[in-house]
């Protein structure tokens, strides 16, 4: 199992057509993406994270690469973003 942790610095303003983002695009990514499990949408104070459950790591990577992430995602998130979103990659042993 891997996660792909993307975090995300959206003003309060903005979160909740960010959140419509997400909510649009949860269903493509499990269905379309290989390897995904689950994606979660966690809200702070001071940033959101969108939490993504992979079969391996190699999935993880492969969807930073895909037309969903990149064409959709990226591109509806981007209007709502204060700074660019951290990216990190874990993988569970």
């Amino acid at each position: 199992m891997a996660y792909l942790e993307i975090t995300l610095q959206v003003s309060n303003v903005n979160r909740s057509a960010a959140a419509g983002v997400y909510s649009k695009y949860k269903d493509p990514f499990l269905k379309q993406i290989k390897g995904a499990v689950s994606k979660e949408l966690l809200i702070r104070d001071e940033d959101v994270q969108v939490l993504h459950k992979f079969a391996t790591e190699a999935d993880a990577y492969a969807y930073l690469k895909s037309d969903l992430f990149n064409q959709d995602v990226v591109k509806g998130l981007a209007p709502y973003l204060a700074a660019e979103p951290e990216m990190r990659i874990y993988d569970v042993v």
